[in-house]
C-alpha cells in the first residue's frame, strides 16, 4: 500500500504545487504518492501560478499538469502525512480535524530541517520572480529531508 503524502497552502497555486513536485521527484512513485490542496476556495481547478511553474521547469520538474483544490476533513482519512506551509494553513487545517490522530499528520513542512524554530513558507505570490526561486530552494531542502526520512 502506497504511503500517501498531501501538502497543503492557502489557494494551492504556488507553494504547495512546488511542493508536490519536488517531494514526487525525490520519491518512488510506486511507493508514494504526492498530491496538494488549498485551505481556501480561491482557485480550485486552475493551473499553479505561471511563476511556480517556471521556476520548477527550470530545476526540471513538471507542474503544469496540476489543478488546485481544497482541503476538507475527509483529506485526513486519505493522508498518511499533511505538510503545510504556514502556520496560518496549520490552524486552518487543525480547526478541521475530529481527533489528535489527525492533529498529529499536520506538520509544518520546514519544521523537517529541525532548526529548533517553526518557520513559515513565505507566500511569494505578491512578489517577484525571486520570491518564487527562494520558496524553491526552502522546499527542496525540506523535501530533501522528508525523503530521507520516508526512505530509512
Amino acid at each position: 500500500m502506497k504511503v500517501k503524502i498531501l501538502m497543503v497552502c492557502l489557494g494551492n497555486i504556488c507553494r504547495s504545487p512546488l511542493a508536490e513536485g519536488i517531494l514526487k521527484s525525490k520519491l518512488d512513485a510506486q511507493k508514494y504518492t504526492v498530491e496538494s490542496c488549498g485551505t481556501s476556495n480561491y482557485h480550485i481547478g486552475s493551473k499553479p501560478d505561471i511563476r511556480s511553474i517556471e521556476v520548477a521547469r527550470h530545476h526540471g520538474i513538471d507542474i503544469s499538469n496540476q489543478r488546485a483544490a481544497q482541503f476538507t476533513k475527509s483529506h485526513f482519512k486519505t493522508y498518511d502525512h499533511i505538510y503545510v506551509m504556514d502556520s496560518s494553513n496549520y490552524k486552518d487545517v487543525i480547526d478541521l480535524a475530529d481527533n489528535k490522530q489527525e492533529i498529529d499528520k499536520v506538520l509544518l513542512i520546514l519544521d523537517e530541517l529541525k532548526t529548533g524554530n517553526s518557520l513559515d513558507v513565505p507566500d511569494p505570490y505578491y512578489g517577484g520572480e525571486q520570491g518564487f526561486e527562494d520558496v524553491f530552494q526552502m522546499l527542496d531542502q525540506a523535501c530533501d529531508q522528508i525523503a530521507s526520512k520516508l526512505n530509512n
